[in-house]
Parts: structure tokens; C-alpha cells; sequence
């Protein structure tokens, strides 16, 4: 690690759970402790993917393509949520479980940890520290030790949740996902990620399309992130009816005209910081309010905790914003 890169690594290792977990309530006060392995896995996962990125002078596709490795990594191997029944519902009731997935929870999953434990947490770090936005932070040995830290520290994840979180909290059993199952999850994370040194040179050059302005940018993050919560609706609705085939394409779709909107703004020559800011803020107010969604349940002290975070950090947000 570069001494002068200290302070970006250790923001981005923060806010990668902090932006993801905690924000949006996933984490919640109760359970905080788990906040060390997830800095351990999503904060080294993604300190690693923005250094291979840079290292590759590659952009946004190719970070976006890693961030889907990492979410893969997690889903089908590390805690294997997307593999095994969720805990939170009646196996014999439960929707979209087809072959052994969880499809809409993993398509959300697929979804929300590329963008917001990878992509969100990385833009906004980059706009903490400007003027490194370009350079990578870490030497070959930081890599190394990076990518040790991430893998005891998935290690240390999947103990917890498949064989203590499971069977002692949720009082379901033990579940062994196939092999040939994690081995495919596996393969998609190698095709990912030569997908992503394949395309690393594209978007890079500007165009002479003017980008819209900044808060239509936010506002544009509002209206394609809300809907992606609809994947969840479906997982924890009644009895739902709906043929699984609908929720599946709806989302490729969704995602994949979220990403052509975006991805076209951004290359317009006066894409700005003042419009990052505006979609990295717009993104974490998708997240934070709509974590409230299942406040329901949750203690008192949970529900005041998160919302005391989600207001220090929008107040965090604009005084960035007066800063730049």
C-alpha cells in the first residue's frame, strides 16, 4: 500500500459494507459485529476490483462486470443464499426456486451488490479523493494481501452464516448446495472476468453528446432504482402467481436499459463530478429508503440507529458536494 493512498483504501474497505449493508439496513444494529467480515470480503472485494480495473485502464463495464463476479462469488460460494432455501420462508411455498437457485432473490442480489457494495461505494470514494481517481492504489503486494484478507474473510462469512446463522438462528438445516451448482458459479465468475479485460478499453472516449443536468441525473437514479426492489416484492409475496419467466426477463431488461441510459450519459464530454455526485446520491437514497421496507420487524433501537446513519449520511453528501 502507497502511504498517500492510506486514506482512499481505507475509505473505499468503509463504505463498501457501510453503503450496502448498513445503510440500507441489511446490517442493522444488532447484529453489527458482522460488520468486520464484511469489510473483510465486500470492502477487499471491491478495493480489489477498482485496482484490477485501473490497472487494466479500464472503465465502468468492466468494474460493472467484476462487481457481477463478486456478487456470483457470494451468492454461490461464499454464503450460498442463492443456492439454499431462504430461511425467511416456507421452502414448500416459496417462489422462483427452480433447479436449485432462488432466481428473483438472486437476479436482486446479481443487481444490488454490483452496484452498490461495488460500483456506488467507488464512485463516491473517487469523488472523496479527485485527484486519484485515475491511479490504482495498491502495489502488487497490497494486491496480495488484499486478496488473502478477502479470502479468510470469506472463509470466516461462510462459517457464520451456513453453519452457525442457519441452523442456530434461523433453526433451518444445514444446507450443501450440489457441486456441479457452486463449480457453474464458478465458471461465471472466470467468464466474467474475461469478459471484463475484453471490454476494458470501450467507453472510455468521450463523445460530443451533452450530458442532462445534474438532478436530472438523480432523479434518473431514483426512477431505475426503486423497481428493482420489485424483485424482492415478488420473493416475499403470497402465493405468488406470476409466471417466473416475467420477473426474470423484466429485470434483465430493466438492468440492461439502466446500464445503455447511464453508460450513454457518461461518456458525453461534460459528464462532470457534479453529476457523479448526483448519481452516486440518488442511488444511496434508493437503497436507504427502501431498506425501511422491512422496518416492520425490526427492534426499536434498529430502526432509530438506521435512520440517525442515513440522515449523517446525507448530510455527508452535500457537504461533499459544497466541497466540490
Amino acid at each position: 500500500m502507497r502511504p498517500r493512498n492510506a486514506a482512499p483504501i481505507m475509505t473505499l474497505l468503509v463504505l463498501s459494507p457501510l453503503i450496502g449493508e448498513v445503510l440500507s439496513g441489511a446490517t442493522r444494529l444488532s447484529f453489527i459485529f458482522v460488520l468486520v467480515p464484511e469489510i473483510m470480503v465486500w470492502g477487499c472485494g471491491t478495493l480489489i476490483i477498482r485496482d484490477v480495473v485501473r490497472r487494466w485502464r479500464g472503465g465502468g463495464p468492466s468494474a460493472l462486470l467484476l462487481g457481477l463476479g463478486l456478487a456470483i462469488a457470494e451468492e454461490f460460494i461464499i454464503q450460498q443464499t442463492s443456492l439454499a432455501p431462504l430461511p425467511w420462508l416456507d421452502p414448500a411455498a416459496a417462489y422462483g426456486r427452480v433447479a436449485g437457485v432462488n432466481w428473483p432473490y438472486f437476479l436482486f442480489m446479481l443487481g444490488y451488490e454490483s452496484v452498490w457494495i461495488v460500483l456506488v461505494p467507488i464512485l463516491v470514494t473517487e469523488l472523496i479523493f479527485p485527484s486519484r481517481r485515475q491511479e490504482p492504489w495498491l502495489r502488487p503486494r497490497g494486491l496480495a494481501v488484499a486478496s488473502a484478507v478477502f479470502v479468510v474473510g470469506s472463509f470466516i462469512a461462510w462459517f457464520l452464516w451456513t453453519q452457525q446463522a442457519r441452523p442456530n438462528v434461523f433453526h433451518v438445516p444445514v444446507y450443501n448446495p450440489p457441486l456441479v451448482t457452486v463449480l457453474i458459479g464458478a465458471l461465471a465468475i472466470v467468464l466474467l472476468a474475461g469478459a471484463a479485460y475484453a471490454v476494458r478499453g470501450s467507453g472510455r472516449a468521450p463523445t460530443a453528446r451533452v450530458p442532462p443536468r445534474p438532478w436530472l441525473v438523480m432523479v434518473a437514479a431514483l426512477v431505475l432504482g426503486f423497481p428493482w426492489y420489485l424483485l424482492m416484492f415478488v420473493v416475499f409475496a403470497p402465493r405468488m402467481e406470476l409466471a417466473l419467466a416475467v420477473p426474470v426477463a423484466a429485470s434483465v431488461l430493466w438492468g440492461g436499459a439502466a446500464f445503455f441510459v447511464l453508460q450513454r450519459w457518461s461518456q458525453a464530454a461534460g459528464w462532470s463530478d457534479r453529476h457523479r455526485w448526483a448519481l452516486s446520491f440518488g442511488a444511496l437514497l434508493v437503497c436507504m429508503l427502501a431498506g425501511f421496507l422491512g422496518a416492520s420487524a425490526w427492534s426499536r433501537a434498529d430502526t432509530v440507529a438506521k435512520g440517525v446513519l442515513n440522515v449523517a449520511a446525507v448530510a455527508g453528501m452535500i457537504c461533499l458536494r459544497r466541497r466540490m
